[in-house]
Parts: C-alpha cells; sequence; structure tokens
C-alpha cells in the first residue's frame, strides 16, 4: 500500500472514534443526533452574517449533513462539537472546511453559544483543534475569516498564533453599510 493511501485510511478511521479533550474540552465528531442544538445555532439570525446564511436550516437539512456531508477525507469538511468534559453538554462547534489533502491546509470556523462566552472556552477548543490539525493530520497552514468588526474573534485567533494576512474591503453586505473582512492564518512545518 502507498503511503497517501495509507495516511487516508488513518485519518478515516480516526475520525470514526474521535475524542479530543482536556479537563475543560471535549472536541468530537458532531452526530446527527446533535441537529436540535446546532438547529438553534444554525437560525439564530444574530450569527448569520458570520457563517455567511440567509436562509434559516430545517431540522431535516442539518440531519442530512451529519449523516452525509460531515467527512473531511470525502466532503472536505468536518463539524466537532465542543463539549465541556465534566458534564458532556455541547456549547458549541467547530467548523473545519475546504480541507485540502495535497496542499496540507483548512479552514477553521468557531461558534461558542452566547451563554458561554468570554470564559475561555474558545481558547480551549481553538488549541486543542489546532493541535489535531497540525500533528495528527499533517497540516502545514490554517486560515479563518473574521468580520473586521469582530474584536473578539480577531484577539482569539491572533492569540493563538494567526497572524493577518490580507483584508478583503466591503466583503460582507449588511442593513448599516459593508463590512471588511480580515484573513489570517497560521504556518507550521512538519520539520520544525
Amino acid at each position: 500500500m502507498c503511503q497517501p493511501v495509507r495516511k487516508a485510511y488513518y485519518i478515516i478511521h480516526f475520525l470514526k472514534k474521535m475524542f479530543i479533550k482536556d479537563e475543560t474540552i471535549t472536541l468530537r465528531r458532531a452526530e446527527p443526533e446533535d441537529a436540535g442544538v446546532i438547529y438553534g445555532w444554525e437560525n439564530d439570525r444574530a450569527v448569520w452574517r458570520v457563517s455567511g446564511t440567509h436562509t434559516p436550516y430545517s431540522r431535516f437539512q442539518i440531519e442530512q449533513f451529519m449523516l452525509d456531508n460531515n467527512d473531511l477525507v470525502s466532503q472536505k469538511q468536518l463539524r466537532l462539537m465542543i463539549d465541556l468534559t465534566e458534564t458532556g453538554q455541547s456549547i458549541g462547534c467547530l467548523d473545519i472546511f475546504d480541507y485540502d489533502a495535497f496542499n496540507q491546509r483548512a479552514g477553521l470556523g468557531i461558534l461558542i453559544d452566547k451563554d458561554f462566552r468570554q470564559q475561555g472556552y474558545a481558547k480551549a477548543a481553538l488549541e486543542l483543534c489546532i493541535e489535531y490539525l497540525f500533528r495528527d493530520l499533517l497540516l502545514h497552514q490554517v486560515h479563518c475569516s473574521v468580520d473586521a468588526t469582530n474584536i473578539a474573534s480577531q484577539k482569539l485567533f491572533e492569540g493563538q498564533g494567526f497572524v493577518l494576512c490580507g483584508r478583503r474591503k466591503d466583503w460582507i453586505k449588511t442593513a448599516e453599510g459593508y463590512l471588511d473582512v480580515l484573513e489570517y492564518q497560521q504556518i507550521t512545518s512538519i520539520y520544525e
């Protein structure tokens, strides 16, 4: 078996049993049973600007995504639930998207339920996810987009070693006018 095939098998096998955790946060692959909580987050109009959503999702659409599209290897995207390690309560999610195994890169997005923000959970989840992406998936770089008014997200990603690498002018249309989007990336080397 050639090396690329073994690596792909390893990723599929690993993702079926995914639990990455520390004393505070557990990251796990989203399941169809998570559709209820995800339904609430995806249909919260306050976060539509961040997610690029313009219309509500049905619970059925979310369940189908979990069944058919939540696979990093075949669909190039994966949603991880962020659970509190102590209680198992789901408090947010991480999206890995635009996964490119050849160029060793992926996009990353994070959402924390409004009742759990500003408590360090996003930082803990992001640390675990970045370690997974660089150590286990052997990615070379991870990127994210943050609207220019989202200071909390800018500080979060900058605090985790992401570097501002670009600005998209007037990228997001809102009722108040257009917003810029800031592009961040973190690059590592497998030779470090």
